[in-house]
């Protein structure tokens, strides 16, 4: 028998194997994107954000969420959407457009300007600043003109909001600031 004829039958069955499951392992791996592509960023007071509805032009709105975490839509009315991600909104405007308005609505939302942070304390130059993904408290002190000489580095309070609380604790110059963060460095005594 001729030996190349087994070779060649296990490299099929492999080939085989690979199509058959393929889909299962890009279905699988689509899942986790599509999981992990949403932000878990709550929109809150101060955020712009624009939404679409592919094919309706008349359903384009840019706004602000106003100071009690609203937006008003066409068809919708007011609608209260702070503490929700933006892929939470998207569903949910898809949901309600959903029937009564549009067959098969395409809702696309994106936050086109996050609300501002500040700095406050030994810097130079204190303010609000706009916020933009990926920035440090380093960054965030930079904006603000860098540390006076008096400045206490290691004494950097941020005041946060989480789940519906402020809560003020000390952070490192590499950790994260977030939009509505306010920034206050201390004064150094030595």
């Amino acid at each position: 028998m001729n030996m190349a004829v087994p070779c060649l039958l296990a490299r099929g069955v492999k080939q085989l194997l690979a199509i058959m499951l393929l889909p299962l392992m890009l279905m699988a791996n689509g899942a986790n994107a599509e999981q992990m592509s949403f932000s878990t960023y709550g929109l809150s007071s101060g955020d712009q954000i624009s939404i679409t509805v592919f094919g309706e032009e008349d359903m384009e709105v840019e706004t602000r969420l106003t100071d009690a975490g609203t937006i008003t839509y066409p068809f919708l009315g007011e609608i209260r959407v702070k503490g929700k991600t933006v892929g939470e909104l998207q569903s949910f405007l898809t949901s309600e457009l959903k029937g009564d308005y549009f067959i098969d609505p395409k809702v696309t939302v994106k936050i086109t300007e996050y609300r501002k942070f500040f700095v406050s304390g030994e810097v130079k130059s204190p303010g609000g600043f706009s916020f933009e993904p990926g920035l440090t408290l380093e960054k965030a002190v930079a904006l603000a003109g860098g540390f006076t000489q008096r400045a206490a580095r290691k004494e950097v309070l941020v005041t946060r909001e989480e789940k519906g609380r402020l809560q003020e604790r000390t952070m490192a110059l590499n950790e994260s600031v977030l939009p509505g963060d306010i920034v206050n460095v201390k004064e150094s005594f030595f």
